[in-house]
């Protein structure tokens, strides 16, 4: 699968409120940080640097369990492989 590994039974399905992107994520919580827009902070810092924030702005949308996972993964990697959609 495109987003989440194969096998995969329980997924969250996220959108970002900053660059509209959709996707599956493992991990399940109401706010992330988006894989795309968003970047984990750097926690390297010197002491004259102010400490980074991230910010999460995908919002969990649906929580999806079982054949939706690979359906919603095979639907959603269609924008970014191109890839074939004779399943749907």
């Amino acid at each position: 699968m495109y987003y989440v590994p194969d096998g995969t039974a329980r997924c969250g399905f996220y959108e970002c409120d900053d660059c509209g992107t959709r996707f599956l994520d493992l991990k399940m919580a109401p706010k992330i940080v988006c894989p795309y827009c968003g970047e984990e902070p750097d926690m390297e810092v010197g002491p004259d640097e102010e400490t980074p924030k991230a910010t999460e702005s995908a919002k969990l949308i649906q929580i999806l369990e079982g054949v939706d996972v690979e359906k919603y993964d095979a639907l959603l990697s269609l924008a970014e492989t191109g890839g074939d959609y004779n399943w749907i």
